[in-house]
């Protein structure tokens, strides 16, 4: 559940996310090389949401920031379909869909995410090549 003190609670995800924005893994430079060859404890000091996905839309990461920001813990997020059981506000042409009809993808968008917490504005990028592990969607709050 989403509260009015994300900001302050989003302030304890490990101080070294700002160290990682400064190694060039910024919400708008990050590719997909490099996340697809990032493990969960480079994943967690990112200062932004990030959430894999793998070709039958089963969750395969979910890094620290966004257990934070969604209030969902990782144990439940992991292999579950994305879009049908825990973006449910996602599935939609916006988001959803560009993953089934694009097969390059990189692209960013003001979204509100609803599902799960109050109406909160954020910056989504969508991430997709047919090189990749997974496809991504990042969360900017």
């Amino acid at each position: 559940m989403m509260t009015s003190g994300l900001v302050s609670e989003l302030a304890s995800v490990p101080s070294e996310a700002m160290k990682a924005g400064s190694r060039g893994f910024a919400f708008a430079d990050i590719t997909i090389a490099e996340l697809d060859a990032a493990d969960t404890l480079l994943l967690d000091t990112l200062p932004f949401g990030v959430v894999g996905i793998d070709q039958s839309g089963l969750a395969t990461c979910y890094n620290l920031y966004e257990v934070k920001a969604a209030g969902l813990s990782r144990e439940s997020v992991l292999g579950q379909n994305f879009f049908l059981r825990i973006g449910v506000c996602m599935n939609n042409f916006l988001v959803a869909q560009p993953f089934e009809d694009e097969p390059v993808l990189d692209v960013v968008l003001d979204y509100v995410l609803t599902f799960r917490m109050r109406p909160t504005s954020v910056k989504l990028r969508l991430l997709q090549h047919p090189d990749g592990k997974f496809h991504y969607i990042l969360v900017q709050y």
